[in-house]
């Protein structure tokens, strides 16, 4: 049963979206011969306010003529998308060449002012090493996790789990850094490895070794620049840290999670407890979502009676009305929106329905997929959040709404 919901939830994505495009483009309308993909009200004007239909020439020149007419860029709004997706697929392209050309130039042995690589290195691995979290001693965080209720709270098994994980994250870290450092000064082999670690971080990268294991899996977090990267070790190591001596938190940030899904799970498990006498069974119980008024975690007074509060998520392709709550466009050249205060809890799936009808009307909600990643496969999808709209859900699957964990 565990096995099919999790298919599930792997292919209900990409099957939401093929049967949008079915909706909206495979019908009888489109035949007809006035039909035209144009937008009714597009956001910026469409090239040469050319219009885009299926022509019924009878005549071979006349669809060639009708050929030479397309502009050399279509609007993405012609595909539901928002204009601002242009940008990000160009933002990409540019992203791609310039990394190309980062791999392809030769590495010089200067650094900046006649500074070689090394040095420069030596001095930066030196500065990572000083601002590196202290290792996590084992007897201590499991006794300051007793004091929080041991590990029959899920939730306290799930910050252990965390734990061990970001453990080996700074083991890791400090390991390959000190070992780099001596490798510079000639005390030990410098292997294939630290020349490529020395490397990365002489470009401001990460080492591919931080971010992946041996087979190519998810090591820590994969992020495009060592500052980034660094900046996330620390800000996730506050998190937990303060866990453990100030107690749960009153709004979780879901992002510094190796695995945002089980602290969802261990929510829900949590939930079903308190509602072990309404017989509630944790394989029937699905998420309840809903916007807060809150838009930073610490306008937060107190934590909820049920559930959690989440932030620190993205909105892309959309942005969020707080005044009114619901979705609207984006802005022009804004391509991510801070998303205010999220709360996900439990709740039967017959109790859900009927809150879904008195929260979004027979509109209902869009249910907006949320990935770790704003790469949108499977492998980084977690679950899906229920916006409101003022418009059909439909619109906002073309314009492929998300909400990210990173951008």
């Amino acid at each position: 049963m565990d096995i099919l919901k999790e298919l599930i939830s792997i292919v209900l994505p990409s099957f939401i979206l093929y049967r949008i495009y079915t909706e909206e483009w495979l019908t009888e309308s489109t035949c007809e011969d006035d039909y035209t993909y144009n937008p009714n009200e597009p956001i910026f004007k469409i090239p040469n306010d050319f219009c885009y239909k299926v022509p019924s020439f009878t005549e071979h020149s006349e669809y060639r003529k009708y050929i030479e007419e397309f502009p050399e860029i279509d609007s993405p709004e012609m595909f539901g998308l928002h204009p601002n997706a242009d940008l990000t697929f160009r933002v990409k392209e540019a992203t791609a060449l310039f990394h190309t050309l980062g791999e392809t130039q030769p590495k010089g042995s200067g650094g900046d002012e006649g500074v070689s690589r090394e040095s420069t290195v030596y001095n930066k691995a030196t500065d990572l090493l000083s601002r590196l979290p202290q290792s996590y001693l084992e007897d201590d965080y499991i006794a300051k996790i007793k004091k929080l209720g041991g590990m029959t709270v899920p939730m306290n098994i799930f910050l252990y789990q965390e734990i061990q994980r970001l453990q080996y994250v700074i083991q890791k870290a400090r390991f390959t850094l000190e070992q780099l450092q001596l490798a510079i000064n000639g005390e030990v082999i410098m292997t294939s490895e630290l020349q490529d670690i020395l490397d990365s971080i002489f470009d401001a990268k990460v080492p591919h070794t931080w971010e992946n294991t041996l087979t190519g899996d998810e090591f820590s977090w994969r992020l495009p620049t060592l500052g980034l990267w660094f900046s996330s070790l620390l800000n996730r190591d506050e998190q937990y840290r303060s866990w453990l001596e100030n107690g749960r938190p009153k709004s979780f940030w879901l992002t510094g999670f190796f695995n945002p899904n089980g602290c969802l799970t261990a929510m829900k498990q949590e939930v079903t407890r308190k509602h072990k006498s309404q017989k509630w069974a944790l394989d029937d119980i699905v998420y309840h979502t809903e916007v807060t008024t809150y838009e930073k975690a610490e306008h937060i007074k107190s934590s909820p009676a049920e559930g959690i509060y989440i932030h620190g998520l993205f909105l892309d392709g959309a942005a969020w009305n707080r005044q009114e709550g619901h979705l609207v466009e984006s802005e022009p050249k804004t391509l991510f929106v801070p998303a205010p205060v999220l709360f996900v809890t439990g709740n039967t799936r017959k109790d859900e329905e009927k809150a879904k009808k008195e929260m979004f009307g027979q509109i209902g909600p869009y249910e907006c997929p949320v990935y770790k990643y704003a790469s949108r496969t499977e492998r980084y999808f977690l679950f899906f959040f229920n916006l409101k709209t003022d418009s059909t859900p439909n619109k906002w699957v073309l314009r492929g709404v998300a909400l990210l964990c990173h951008t």
